[in-house]
């Protein structure tokens, strides 16, 4: 899948979340991050922080390949 903007990463994160039948408190609970965040996350809120959200990206063992 090729992904090129943040609404498709953004969607992509919560369809694989819900996918694995984990609530967003689930997430944020298992990556130290708040529910808010989750949420915006997956908006696609463009000031989230990449860091937690490759910690979010990690947890739900979606891989990432850079070209």
């Amino acid at each position: 899948m090729e992904i090129n903007n943040l609404e498709t990463l953004a969607s992509f994160i919560q369809k694989t979340r819900k996918a694995q039948h984990l609530t967003q408190a689930d997430v944020a609970a298992a990556c130290g991050v708040g529910v808010r965040y989750i949420v915006d996350l997956e908006k696609g809120k463009e000031t989230c922080q990449i860091g937690k959200a490759i910690k979010i990206i990690n947890m739900l063992g979606i891989k990432l390949d850079v070209e």
